[in-house]
């Protein structure tokens, strides 16, 4: 079988090869999954939302229009469904988003995450994870999946200023998280 694009594989499950829609999954699912991951900090939650992302893709995949990238399109569909299970669940975004010294016991924490870490970038990314949902995400979906502002400015559903702002005092919250406990030795 010869390599389609996202659009040519859309259309064809449109036209009713249902069956392609697991070419876009295989494309999706380990970006996806590592997202939901981050947001839900959960892996069955994180399934579980996956799943749903997909289906709920594949129901509106004729509502896409094929103007926009298709990753833009999934991507605000997992980021809708994350936080619709952390509502169901009556977990309140703004808990989430509360300073990290709120949620974790830092004194041995830092030794788990240096003593657990293979590599500096996979010792950053457990860095990562102890922001603020949004925070986490959006230098993710930057630095990680390399998405454009304005493609993560559709996905969170906010304009292009704020998606910079927001991504502006993720970098220092990070900053801030690095120096604070002191992680920039080991980064180095």
């Amino acid at each position: 079988m010869k390599n389609l694009t996202e659009r040519e594989i859309i259309e064809s499950v449109l036209k009713g090869n249902h069956g392609d829609f697991a070419l876009l999954i295989d494309i999706y699912k380990d970006r996806a999954f590592t997202l939901l991951k981050k947001m839900l900090k959960n892996e069955m939650d994180a399934e579980e939302a996956l799943q749903d992302s997909f289906l709920k893709a594949f129901n509106s995949l004729s509502s896409f229009r094929n103007d926009a990238k298709f990753s833009t399109w999934f991507y605000r569909i997992v980021y809708n469904t994350a936080l619709s299970i952390i509502a169901s669940k009556k977990r309140k975004i703004q808990m989430e988003m509360s300073s990290v010294e709120d949620h974790f016991d830092l004194g041995d924490f830092d030794d788990r995450i240096y003593a657990s870490s293979e590599n500096s970038t996979d010792y950053l990314l457990k860095i990562v994870d102890r922001l603020p949902v949004r925070n986490a995400l959006v230098i993710i979906l930057y630095y990680i999946d390399n998405l454009s502002l304005n493609e993560i400015s559709n996905i969170l559903n906010i304009s292009l200023v704020n998606a910079k702002v927001l991504l502006h005092r993720s970098r220092n919250e990070l900053r801030e998280l690095i120096i604070k406990h002191n992680y920039q030795e080991e980064l180095l």
